[in-house]
């Protein structure tokens, strides 16, 4: 590499990885790197002088550094970066003028004329034919949204790459033609592949929104029933623990009847009288507030069609319907499906309804279990005291 290469390197280098704002995700040293490698394959293929290629090379690493002073008109702020730092490195001011042609050759729909414009102009797009290009795209695309120069869908910006690969961009040296253009046909591909994609996912949107469309209360179907469900699962704990309390006070009581009543009509034993008869009235009036907790409460089963006019019936509770005649409760239900608004109001009154029963179910559960709980408590210590002062011990010491 000669001295001036090398001190524009160094230079470039320096620039960019100080002064380059941080948005500039794509135009940044990577891709200047990326074309000075591109410039030297193609400066390879092609028979020029040294002098040529030095100039081409010169023109790839100072090609984007115009973007350190903004992204418009940065190929003219390349070549006045460029033609200050080569006139004080004392470069010919001749080959200056040809880097400066480069970099302006550079410009998106600028035309290359000579050889040395068409192998920078290659260069600069040698991206197009690279395995990461799909990444690479994407990053100009950040890039654009982050300078606040564009703001591309996913969708828009396949479409802009698809329409740059078919109608605008074009390789122009013979080297670039035989052996990147295959590459970038390949990416073409790719691009068309994820615009198919993407039209497979719009249509499953589309069709989402459709069927969301058709169906705008689906998100109130599912909570009715899931809030019915879970009402109807409460109802079922709650029947379920009202069950275990009459079990429950049913064995105790049993046991009661079965071993100590009897031994109460033996004179010793007259100290148990008070605590059994305690034991044995909690464990009753558990057993009555747990049928009650359960006992079913049904109305009178029938409705007149003013009812159902009047929207007053609720035709989704057996307990409003079962003395009525099948042709009667057929024509209910057919005039309850044709009024969205009557089958909501149906369904929140059952759901209501649900809730008052649950309230009462749970309500005489918590003092069934509190007089359970305080009857055990209770009859423990009346039959405790019973032992402790007035137990056949007790006795025998009195007498």
């Amino acid at each position: 590499m000669s001295d001036i290469l090398e001190e524009t390197k160094h230079f470039v280098v320096e620039l960019l990885s100080k002064e380059l704002n941080e948005d500039y995700l794509y135009h940044n040293l990577r891709h200047t790197q990326r074309v000075v490698k591109s410039t030297k394959e193609l400066l390879n293929a092609n028979s020029l002088d040294a002098q040529e290629n030095e100039a081409i090379e010169l023109a790839a690493w100072l090609h984007d550094t115009g973007y350190t002073k903004g992204s418009e008109k940065h190929e003219e702020r390349s070549c006045t970066i460029a033609k200050e730092f080569l006139s004080k490195a004392g470069y010919d001011s001749k080959m200056t003028e040809k880097v400066c042609e480069c970099i302006m050759a550079t410009a998106r729909f600028a035309e290359p004329t000579s050889i040395q414009e068409k192998i920078i102009r290659d260069a600069d797009a040698s991206h197009f034919a690279q395995k990461s290009y799909l990444e690479t795209s994407e990053l100009l695309r950040e890039e654009l949204n982050l300078l606040d120069i564009a703001d591309y869908t996913q969708k828009e910006w396949i479409e802009t790459n698809i329409k740059m690969f078919r109608t605008e961009h074009r390789y122009y040296t013979e080297y670039a033609k035989e052996n990147w253009q295959p590459k970038k046909d390949k990416n073409l591909r790719k691009l068309i592949k994820e615009k198919k994609a993407e039209k497979e996912i719009d249509k499953k949107e589309a069709l989402k929104a459709k069927y969301k469309n058709e169906s705008p209360d689906r998100g109130i179907q599912t909570l009715f029933r899931v809030t019915l469900k879970n009402h109807i699962t409460l109802s079922d704990i709650a029947d379920t623990k009202a069950n275990i309390l009459l079990s429950v006070n049913a064995i105790i009581i049993s046991l009661a009847l079965s071993n100590l009543i009897p031994k109460l009509d033996n004179p010793s034993n007259t100290y148990l009288i008070y605590p059994t008869a305690i034991f044995i009235v909690f464990s009753v009036v558990s057993m009555v507030l747990a049928v009650l907790a359960t006992r079913p409460n049904v109305t009178s089963g029938q409705f007149t069609k003013e009812d159902v006019k009047d929207k007053k019936v609720n035709l989704l509770f057996f307990g409003n319907f079962h003395k009525m005649k099948l042709e009667e409760y057929q024509w209910a239900i057919n005039e309850l499906v044709k009024d969205k608004e009557y089958i909501y109001s149906s369904l929140t009154k059952d759901l209501y309804f649900l809730g008052l029963v649950l309230n009462r179910k749970y309500k005489i559960l918590r003092w069934t279990y509190t007089i359970f709980m305080i009857g055990m408590v209770v009859s423990v210590i009346a039959f405790a005291v019973a032992f402790k002062f007035y137990g056949p011990e007790r006795i025998m010491e009195v007498l």
